[in-house]
């Protein structure tokens, strides 16, 4: 597949006429924005300039891997964007970037709480410039509380929102997953929050306000992280249960955990009643399909350790592909545990474009995630590369000089 040409989508796109400032830097605040560019949202990135021997930029630009001082995962996070360059530590830089915000819908950061009053660029004071404005706030604790001071990363909203406890094998310390997950979860949730924004502006359109009404949104990474915490909270409040880490398995639902192979290793989700049966079946256990106590989960919980290791012996005789096939015949929800490798290739990620190739300026060709969510009538699309630092910025600029 050749890399993409970075032209207009065959469609028109679902935020195509939607300006977005974004402020923010490192991984929430862009991945929220990266989502709007993907649906046709023009996103501007203003970038600090190179200081004190500082290479300048969003940091993310240098982080992990890089290519001729880039990092690659930038034409990820940032593909779709506009760079502009300016200094929100001088007075000049912060009227440049409000005159770039009394024009636009949507202003995003993910500073410090009273970074953005420090400078002059708080809510209040632009909204009463721009009174349909939105602004995506992201921060560790939020803009309220007694936290709100803290710095908080996204290790620290795993943690406090109850997802690290649990992410360990029993009685090992807890480990983190390989990617920042409550960035993702904040900035997601932040994306949710603009459209909601954007529905309710919509509906206060009146003469006095033909824009409509804007608003904050408020983002605690932990708070993201906590709302995806299932029953946690529920069974403690209700039964004073505190749910303990259970490494591959599910605690609660069975079976569900991840099985020895051969060769490797496989996850499977035999936890429907009707699944069980069919797994039972297929890795000859009859007499445990037909079981009374095993027809629902409640008996299937209390004898998991029994399920699993007739599971187990079942697989650790037969390969990965062996284990599979079977499965999948049986429509028994089943899989490998992917590396980079597997996904890439993978012919099913590649059939549902989830696999893209870009060429970066210097002419290396990056394969990256695809559009997520996929839309018949209005699809997203990559139509830019990841940009150089401040290559927009006369463009962008000469806009407010007219």
């Amino acid at each position: 597949m050749s890399p993409l040409p970075f032209s207009a989508p065959p469609s028109p796109q679902a935020l195509a006429g939607l300006r977005v400032i974004e402020l923010g830097q490192l991984i929430a605040g862009p991945f929220a924005g990266k989502t709007l560019a993907d649906f046709g949202a023009e996103v501007i990135k203003i970038e600090p300039p190179p200081a004190e021997g500082t290479p300048g930029g969003d940091p993310l630009r240098q982080w992990r891997m890089l290519h001729n001082g880039t990092s690659v995962w930038w034409q990820v996070q940032s593909r779709n964007k506009q760079s502009v360059v300016l200094d929100l530590r001088t007075p000049e830089g912060r009227d440049t970037v409000a005159r770039l915000i009394d024009e636009a819908d949507v202003v995003i950061e993910n500073f410090k709480p009273g970074t953005m009053e420090k400078w002059g660029l708080g809510y209040e004071a632009l909204s009463a410039r721009n009174p349909g404005l939105i602004m995506l706030r992201i921060s560790g604790y939020g803009q309220t509380g007694p936290y709100k001071d803290r710095p908080g990363f996204a290790v620290v909203g795993e943690a406090m929102g109850g997802m690290r406890y649990l992410n360990a094998e029993p009685g090992r310390i807890p480990v983190r997953a390989g990617v920042s997950l409550g960035d993702t979860l904040a900035a997601l949730h932040g994306v949710i929050g603009i459209l909601l924004a954007l529905q309710a502006r919509q509906a206060s359109v009146t003469p006095a306000a033909p824009k409509g009404l804007g608003q904050v949104i408020d983002v605690a990474l932990y708070e993201a992280v906590f709302n995806c915490m299932e029953s946690l909270l529920p069974e403690y409040s209700a039964f004073g249960a505190v749910r303990q880490p259970a490494g591959s398995a599910l605690p609660g639902i069975a079976p569900s955990n991840a099985y020895p192979c051969a060769d490797g290793m496989v996850v499977i989700g035999g936890n429907g009643d009707s699944i069980f049966k069919r797994l039972m079946i297929a890795i000859g256990r009859d007499d445990l399909a037909t079981d009374p106590e095993l027809a629902s989960n409640p008996g299937r919980v209390k004898r998991v350790a029994e399920i699993d290791a007739a599971i187990g012996a079942w697989t650790t005789k037969r390969a990965v592909c062996q284990v599979l096939e079977v499965l999948n015949a049986a429509s028994v929800p089943v899989g490998r545990i992917y590396t980079a490798q597997d996904i890439a290739e993978d012919p099913h990620y590649r059939a549902r474009e989830m696999i893209l190739p870009v060429e970066t300026h210097d002419g290396l060709t990056v394969e990256v995630p695809g559009i997520v969510p996929k839309l018949s009538r209005t699809p997203g699309a990559i139509q830019r590369r990841g940009p150089l630092l401040g290559e927009d910025t006369e463009a962008v600029l000469a806009r407010i000089r007219k």
